[in-house]
C-alpha cells in the first residue's frame, strides 16, 4: 500500500506554449503581476527584469525548472 508520500506529486503548468514572452515573443516560462496587469516572459528576459520587477510585482510565477526536465 503506498502513503501520499510514495506518489510522485502532481505539478500543475500554468502557463502552455501558447504563452509567449512580451518582450521577444519566445515561449513564457515566467508570469509577473504589476498593477493589475499580467507579465509574460521568457526565462532569458525574466531573469533581465526579476531584480526591477520583483519589488513592485504583487506575484511571480516561475516556471523555468521545466526547462531541465526530460521526457
Amino acid at each position: 500500500m503506498s502513503t501520499p508520500t510514495d506518489q510522485a506529486a502532481v505539478i500543475e503548468h500554468r502557463l502552455t506554449a501558447a504563452d509567449r514572452c512580451d518582450s521577444c515573443g519566445a515561449q513564457a516560462y515566467i508570469a509577473a503581476e504589476v498593477n493589475g496587469s499580467e507579465l509574460l516572459f521568457c526565462a532569458h528576459h525574466g531573469r533581465k527584469y526579476e531584480e526591477k520587477l520583483r519589488s513592485i510585482a504583487t506575484s511571480w510565477h516561475d516556471e523555468t525548472a521545466r526547462l531541465m526536465e526530460t521526457v
